[in-house]
């Protein structure tokens, strides 16, 4: 189904807002998204790499997996999530990425999709976050984040939609 009209409001560095009309739906205001990629990343000892990261939107520090935006160019799906990690951790694998499939973030108002990894053997090595990313790196066992999420500590939705996979 295609809207019958569609008109963009606004256009950021990373999405743009349409007003779209839709037939049966009406007139709804869509955040058109590039995608993103995420990556539970594990140790060989087991241990989970997250990141804590303040998130401005919701004015808090979030524990998550390493992730991010489809920006590059040509970049599929596994090269993407692999760059992430290095640059948010320093971690890195040489063993392949497996799919965890992917996740609508909210498909009431936008289309975002995350494609989920899981990496094994993960090694440390040196981050090189963003000028504008302030990241700590935490590692905990994958009952502890399990955990965190039964206690409300990890509340990202594409980091507990990727534990309950990988498990």
């Amino acid at each position: 189904m295609e809207p019958t009209s569609s008109e963009d409001v606004f256009r950021g560095r990373l999405f743009r807002v349409a007003v779209e009309e839709w037939p049966g739906a009406g007139r709804r205001e869509i955040v058109h998204h590039p995608g993103a990629c995420a990556v539970v990343a594990l140790t060989a000892a087991g241990e989970v790499v997250l990141v804590r990261q303040f998130r401005p939107a919701v004015q808090r520090a979030l524990l998550e997996i390493p992730a991010g935006v489809l920006d590059v160019a040509g970049e599929d799906l596994v090269t993407c999530a692999a760059r992430e990690l290095l640059e948010e951790t320093g971690y890195h694998t040489s063993r392949p990425f497996e799919p965890l499939g992917s996740i609508l973030t909210t498909p009431g108002f936008t289309d975002e999709r995350i494609d989920l990894f899981l990496a094994r053997d993960v090694q440390p090595g040196t981050p090189s976050p963003g000028e504008d990313e302030e990241i700590d790196v935490v590692l905990m066992s994958i009952d502890e984040a399990r955990q965190a999420i039964e206690d409300g500590l990890i509340v990202d939705a594409k980091t507990v939609a990727a534990l309950l996979r990988a498990s």
